[in-house]
């Protein structure tokens, strides 16, 4: 039987600016939230999330926010790594609501689940753009974090 094994890759902790929001569109309510910094730690990866990325953030109309994360991250030594992921934020609005006042949430009360894909152009990261990650977040007011798993 074939079976799914993981295995942690690190944490990504994500500063949020404001959203921009963009309004009601056809297919839900769109924002823009910046990321304007962060950390990432792992036992393979470490360094920080640089200042230039975004979420592209569709509040559907069921409630349930489709994710699209773009960020640059670079190594405790110098080199530069792309994220691009996807995901879904299923929260209710009481939850999300306690989140925003600065409750401690626990993630187990929200769905919160995204899938990275790594590029680099580094030699020593290139096996990063050979791998499938699963992330689970948690929400905080401002931050956003993830703990990224390699799917072996």
């Amino acid at each position: 039987m074939l079976e799914l094994k993981s295995e942690f890759l690190c944490e990504l902790a994500g500063e949020l600016d404001d959203p921009q929001e963009i309004g009601a569109t056809p297919h839900g309510l769109r924002m823009i939230v910046p990321v304007v910094g962060g950390t990432v730690k792992g036992p393979k990866l470490n360094g920080e999330a640089l200042a230039f990325g975004a979420d592209w953030v569709l509040m559907r109309p069921d409630g349930v926010g489709e994710l699209d994360v773009r960020v640059t991250m670079r190594t405790d030594d110098g080199e530069l790594i792309y994220a691009h992921y996807r995901g879904i934020l299923k929260i209710s609005p009481e939850v999300l609501v306690r989140v925003q006042n600065g409750e401690e949430v626990d993630p187990s009360q929200y769905y919160f689940r995204t899938t990275p894909v790594f590029e680099t152009g580094s030699e020593k990261y290139s096996w990063l753009n050979e791998i499938i990650c699963v992330g689970v977040g948690k929400i905080e007011p401002k931050k956003v974090r993830y703990r990224i798993y390699q799917i072996l």
